[in-house]
């Protein structure tokens, strides 16, 4: 499976207050500006992002991982068993993604832009 980026993903329920810590303190630059969340990006290294929201914004999900091939990724989870808990479903911002549960249950968003 090819991995293009793995960010966290942090819960707020200051958005303001984060905006101001991440951009204004530590030099993020704003890449995502959406009601219920916030993407963040290094300028020197884009990859490098953190991604903050309200618990509403971030379905939960506490890891998000770009793969170049979501429906192949949710093919495999389906055969190994794993719990999906937010079906494969492309999304009004351009991605294609699903929720899985780790063997601890976190749930990491598995995503592709299309």
């Amino acid at each position: 499976m090819t991995i293009g980026r793995a960010t966290p993903n942090l819960y707020s329920h200051k958005l303001d207050d984060a905006r101001e810590f991440w951009a204004g303190f530590l030099g993020f630059e704003i890449a995502m500006d959406e009601a219920d969340f916030l993407m963040f990006r290094s300028p020197s290294n884009p990859t490098a992002q953190v991604l903050v929201g309200s618990q509403r914004g971030l379905d939960q999900a506490r890891v998000s991982v770009e793969v170049a091939d979501v429906d192949a990724a949710h093919a495999e989870a389906v055969r190994r068993g794993l719990e999906i808990v937010y079906p494969l479903t492309d999304e009004p911002w351009n991605v294609r993604r699903f929720f899985v549960k780790d063997p601890d249950g976190v749930v990491i968003n598995v995503v592709s832009h299309k």
